[in-house]
């Protein structure tokens, strides 16, 4: 992301590693005429988790492990708004033991520069007891294409 003393500024699109498109919907869209600030979280939320399952490293009904969201950020550059596609660039900044900093572009379809950039940070547990646990290897691996 950007340095935390300056301004933040969009970023262009070879700061991300991988694309997803979005489909917007008509809900998405508030009274003022533009997607909702919340959304974005969510198509954070779905850029990053369907490519875990689309690597094969999530599985949300039966793995051992799962990712707890524990902090999130969002800034806003252009606004978005339904019918648009929107393409979310993704890449890890941070990879540890157990956490993984996501950062997440959001571009209406074609444009250089984001429209919307943030970050959430995943802290892997185990499903049951709910304790921070290792990354799984297959995982770390994953990620690491991203970084």
């Amino acid at each position: 992301m950007n340095n935390p003393n300056e301004k933040p500024r969009p970023l262009p699109r070879s700061a991300y590693r991988v694309f997803r498109p979005i489909t917007t919907r008509w809900m998405d869209n508030d009274v003022y005429g533009h997607v909702n600030n919340v959304v974005y979280y969510s198509w954070f939320d779905t850029a990053v988790n369907a490519w875990l399952i689309e690597q094969g490293v999530l599985d949300i009904h039966g793995g051992d492990t799962i990712g707890l969201v524990i902090e999130t950020q969002c800034n806003y550059f252009a606004s978005l708004a339904f019918p648009q596609t929107v393409e979310a660039g993704i890449r890890v900044a941070r990879l540890g033991h157990s956490s993984v900093r996501y950062e997440v572009g959001l571009y209406a379809q074609g444009e250089e520069f984001a429209a919307a950039q943030g970050h959430f940070v995943h802290v892997y547990v185990d499903r049951l007891s709910r304790r921070p646990a290792p990354l799984p290897a297959p995982l770390r691996t994953a990620l690491e294409t991203l970084t």
